[in-house]
């Protein structure tokens, strides 16, 4: 079942929806689209960011590590649960020119709360925890407020500040630094903005194995860290290609034939596709063809 996908914020997953309005039966749906529609914890505006086909999430339980409280605790804690294709419903309309509207006035407003909740956060002396951003439902019953901590933070006292303040369904979601980077921006070493922020919708993690690969441990560390102080997502970019190379040619250790006789390989260079030699205690570099002899 042909199903598009749609997101609320940034920091959120995307939810299923059936690519039809129920207000506009004629209106046609492209990615990119601004959407208004109804959900279990009421309406609220999304952004079209693909089409899929429909599939029931793994059954399995995975471990989540977002921290998230509602003054009233549900059971889905403030998340759409969408377990059966019979939960996967019809989007309401495209966001009009009045839906804009209100938007923008809601946008203004969450500027000032966003300063009003750092203030609670420093009354409540919460020292560990930077908010990074929050946003609110469209029928302006439900805020979400997005931080990053070093550590466990007990907000409960904050919680109950901010429902005193706005009477509404108040979560805090705890995100981490790569994600807080996508909200904020930035500007990389190579003097654009980041990936994260202008199009780099999935942020994957970048293993230190990435580095070895790509042959750059001499560049140290703060050339291969972002502004978000973890491995740069584009280290990411060219691994596949490393990895291939790597695969179709021979490991450190082994032993191959050369046209000077047996040699012993001391060093692999993917993208030049050469080898280090020690063919008998001289080191040379080699041009590797597989299948074939060293030759240079």
């Amino acid at each position: 079942m042909k199903v598009v996908k749609v997101q609320f914020h940034k920091l959120d997953k995307e939810y299923f929806f059936l690519p039809k309005f129920s207000e506009d039966p004629e209106a046609i749906v492209e990615v990119g689209d601004s959407v208004v529609v109804n959900t279990s914890l009421g309406q609220d505006v999304g952004l079209v960011t693909a089409w899929d086909e429909w599939q029931a999430p793994k059954s399995e339980s995975q471990p989540s590590a977002q921290a998230q409280v509602e003054n009233k605790k549900d059971k889905n804690n403030g998340e759409l649960v969408q377990e059966a294709v019979s939960d996967v419903k019809v989007m309401l309309r495209p966001l009009s020119q009045d839906d804009l509207e209100k938007l923008i006035t809601q946008k203004r407003e969450g500027i000032k709360r966003f300063s009003e909740c750092k203030k609670l956060i420093q009354k409540h002396d919460l020292i560990s925890m930077k908010l990074v951003d929050m946003s609110e439902s469209f029928d302006n019953q439900r805020m979400t407020f997005y931080f990053i901590a070093d550590s466990r933070v007990d907000f409960r006292d904050l919680v109950k500040d901010l429902v005193k303040c706005y009477h509404k369904k108040i979560r805090l979601q705890q995100v981490g630094v790569r994600d807080a980077a996508k909200i904020t921006g930035d500007l990389g070493s190579c003097g654009i903005p980041l990936c994260c922020k202008s199009w780099l919708n999935i942020i994957g993690s970048v293993s230190p194995d990435s580095i070895k690969n790509q042959e750059l441990n001499h560049r140290g560390a703060d050339r291969l860290t972002g502004p978000c102080g973890r491995l740069k997502c584009c280290l990411r970019f060219e691994e596949e290609v490393y990895k291939y190379q790597r695969d179709h040619m021979p490991k450190e250790g082994d032993i191959i034939k050369t046209g000077a006789g047996p040699a012993k390989v001391v060093a692999v260079h993917p993208i030049k596709e050469t080898v280090e030699l020690d063919i008998d205690g001289s080191l040379v570099e080699y041009p590797y063809l597989e299948g074939k002899l060293c030759e240079k």
